[in-house]
């Protein structure tokens, strides 16, 4: 059991130290703690948690042991307790997938519940993977016939024009972190075959005017490159039967005027409607490589600081009300 606990070279072990005051080692099939009471019982509340994540999962990374430690104390407990028995676990092969914070808990319980979930956030908070594991798990389930995948294609520096190939080739890549969650939960001859029937279907936004999305989970990813026309064509598309998931990060806009952003005034329109429900992650969410939160933080407390010295979203510097511009 201590092996995977502990990860190659101890690295788990080394990684959690650096957090507690107490000083662990391991001996055998034994950890030891020595330090104050209070530290101790941090301690073994840390390594409870690490215990309990690598029985579920049967191996544990560093990364495991970051979410760990930003979510220590009640929020882990109750993410470790409850997430498991709540029913939202994917198998595919000898892989198992559930959520890993109490956020994504509260978004898969949402997309369960609700016909239409907005879940808005920060990137790594695991919003495209999770709606696709939901919509995966529902379709196999036979709930749904059909996965429809979309997303606007923004230029962002490039033409498509100058890039190699036929329409869907050109778009492709805009559709690769679709892909990939796709090729994550379904074994490739299965996926291809589900493709070939048009059983799951990857396309551009601007597909999708003109159709009715019947016995469908629906995932609209990317949604802060949306206009608000856009996201209105999007969600007027749902017939019988349908599901959908809208997810965006509204700090990585592309479309111009920023305020032009679908996603930033959908809350305001759509906030009575029953049905609809609205999710919203942070960097606690975030289950990239332990740097990413730590990113996050730096970036919010740098744009904090440009706004209280008064600088627009460039970094350059407004000038004072009654000035005028030369």
């Amino acid at each position: 059991m201590l092996r995977p606990l502990l990860g190659p070279g101890d690295a788990n072990l080394h990684y959690v130290q650096r957090s507690l005051e107490s000083r662990v080692t391991a001996r055998r099939e034994k950890i030891l703690l020595r330090g104050t009471a209070p530290d101790n019982q941090y301690a073994v509340q840390i390594i409870t948690e690490m215990i309990a994540r690598t029985r579920r999962k049967g191996t544990l990374s560093t990364a495991d042991v970051d979410t760990i430690l930003r979510l220590s104390g009640t929020e882990s407990r109750q993410v470790e307790t409850h997430s498991p028995s709540s029913g939202i676990v994917f198998r595919s092969g000898d892989r198992t997938f559930s959520p890993r914070s109490r956020g994504q808990q509260e978004y898969c319980e949402a997309i369960l519940s609700h016909d239409i979930t907005f879940s808005i956030g920060p990137a790594g908070t695991g919003k495209t993977f999770l709606a696709v594991m939901v919509a995966v798990s529902q379709f196999l389930a036979g709930k749904y016939d059909r996965i429809i995948l979309t997303r606007p294609v923004v230029e962002a520096g490039e033409s498509l024009g100058f890039l190699p190939g036929d329409v869907q080739e050109k778009v492709d890549p805009y559709f690769r972190p679709l892909y990939d969650s796709l090729m994550k939960l379904i074994p490739g001859e299965r996926l291809r075959k589900f493709f070939d029937r048009q059983a799951i279907e990857i396309a551009p936004l601007a597909f999708m005017r003109g159709r009715t999305l019947e016995h469908a989970f629906v995932i609209l990813d990317e949604a802060q490159n949306t206009t608000e026309l856009q996201m209105k064509m999007f969600l007027t598309r749902l017939g019988d039967n349908a599901k959908a998931v809208v997810t965006g990060d509204i700090t990585q806009i592309d479309v111009q005027p920023r305020t032009a952003s679908g996603l930033l005034s959908i809350h305001d329109v759509l906030r009575d409607v029953e049905g609809v429900r609205f999710v919203y992650l942070d960097q606690s969410d975030v289950v990239r490589h332990p740097l990413v939160a730590r990113i996050i933080v730096a970036y919010e407390d740098f744009q904090q600081r440009q706004q209280e010295n008064g600088e627009g979203e460039n970094g350059e510097s407004k000038p004072p009300e009654g000035a005028e511009s030369a």
